[in-house]
């Protein structure tokens, strides 16, 4: 698989704590997108973060959050991140799904 070097980098914004068919919602983000061959996804576990209702979330000992901030990346072709677009609309409750463009300059698996 190939990305252009003129891709686009979609971003999720959601709590830990948000579910899909009972599945952990990020869970069910990346699998869906490897289901439709995107090139790759990364979840991101934040320490600290707030979002529309300013509630605090964190992982300071004497304040334990189960529902810390989670981001995911997803960059691919504007074409495929376009008709992944509706797909993630009906899975999220809420959170914010931000694009931006981006200059790929390697995507490799490796070989060690």
């Amino acid at each position: 698989m190939t990305i252009p070097e003129q891709a686009v980098l979609l971003r999720v914004f959601i709590g830990e704590s948000d579910r899909h068919d009972g599945r952990p919602l990020y869970e069910a983000i990346v699998l869906k997108a490897r289901e439709l061959h995107l090139a790759g996804a990364t979840v991101l576990r934040g320490p600290l973060g707030f979002g529309r209702s300013s509630r605090l979330h964190t992982a300071k000992i004497l304040r334990l959050s189960e529902d810390l901030p989670v981001v995911i990346e997803i960059i691919d072709a504007p074409d495929k991140i376009d008709a992944f677009l509706p797909v993630l609309r009906t899975m999220m409750g809420g959170g914010l799904v931000t694009l931006e463009q981006v200059r790929v300059i390697a995507y490799d698996a490796g070989s060690r």
